[in-house]
């Protein structure tokens, strides 16, 4: 009979694979920190509009969200080094073989989340209620209790559901880190069909693996969304606030 499937290697690849996801995860893991961290930075810059830095930054994100993720590790792969020939050229000492392979995927991948990143936290920003806004004036408070008391946990609660979409779209850009010479999940899995010729059984081993890691980040979204929740109170004690104003002005 024709073995054209064999579910048996679909297995024994999972079990191969599943001591690799420590590396997609440690990948995503890293890259989405530097990331989000970038991205903030960006977002205030652009927010605020701070000069010469919001046209670099404009520049920046246009040039991260239109090309192609792949390119980027491309680029950084064969630039960095590039970088250090010309640091070096200044009378430094550089060994370009002694940096890791990751850590050229962690940077491209950085600073593609960053750009992504930073797009969704502005336009959190921009959506907070500018009558909490007010009304946390109203109450006294300063430009630092507004920001940290109103302003970045209501934008956290509007972005959440956006950077967890992000944060799983990271963990399949990291499927693409084998072009730095990183051998994570899906390098292991083009060995593992290399080895016996069975392609399909290793993509869909693949597959199920990067189909549960999902399904786990989309369940720890759901649990962290429904933690940080905002609660009105600034709005209600801006209006309590508002109204003790009108009826001492009527007393008076």
């Amino acid at each position: 009979m024709l073995n054209i499937f064999d579910p048996s290697v679909v297995i024994d690849d999972i079990g191969v694979l599943i001591g690799y996801i420590p590396i997609t995860l440690g990948l995503t893991a890293a890259a989405g920190i530097v990331g989000l961290i970038l991205g903030f930075l960006l977002a205030i810059i652009r927010t605020r509009r701070i000069v010469v830095l919001h046209q670099i930054a404009g520049v920046f994100i246009s040039l991260m969200r239109g090309t192609p993720i792949l390119v980027q590790l491309y680029v950084t792969y064969f630039g960095i080094p590039i970088i250090i020939k010309y640091i070096n050229y200044q009378n430094k000492n550089i060994q370009i073989a002694e940096i890791p392979a990751i850590l050229y995927a962690i940077v491209a991948l950085a600073l593609n989340n960053a750009a992504f990143c930073s797009v969704i936290i502005q336009s959190s920003l921009e959506a907070v209620d500018k009558g909490e806004i007010e009304a946390a004036i109203a109450l006294g408070m300063t430009g630092s209790q507004r920001m940290f008391r109103i302003i970045l946990p209501e934008a956290a609660e509007i972005a959440l559901p956006s950077l967890g979409n992000q944060i799983i779209g990271l963990v399949k850009g990291t499927s693409l880190a084998f072009t730095c010479g990183v051998v994570e999940m899906t390098a292991e899995g083009k060995l593992l069909g290399a080895r016996g010729y069975r392609y399909f059984e290793a993509y869909v081993a693949l597959a199920i693996l990067y189909w549960v890691i999902t399904i786990v980040l989309e369940q720890i979204i759901r649990l962290v969304m429904n933690r940080v929740r905002v609660p009105d109170v600034v709005g209600k004690e801006g209006k309590t606030a508002e109204k003790n104003q009108k009826n001492k002005g009527g007393v008076l």
